[in-house]
């Protein structure tokens, strides 16, 4: 009985090893990347929030009644 082998799988094993390694290493990158580029977005976005806040007026209050006067 002779032994199957597969010769074109050995032959592209490398090949498909480093692709395989290539993409796993592409994916944590963006992964890595987007997740460093949000944290620092939410930071200048919180500060912007920030100064926004301290200028806009307060607003008034509201009345109590025109949700009784609904009814």
């Amino acid at each position: 009985m002779k032994a199957k082998t597969f010769t074109p799988m050995g032959a592209l094993h490398p090949a498909l090893f480093f692709a395989g390694v290539y993409i796993v290493a592409l994916l944590f990158s963006i992964f890595i990347c987007s997740t460093i580029f949000y944290s620092c977005n939410s930071t200048a976005a919180d500060i912007s929030k920030k100064d926004e806040k301290s200028v806009q007026p307060v607003p008034a209050a509201q009345n109590t009644n025109t949700v009784a006067a609904l009814r």
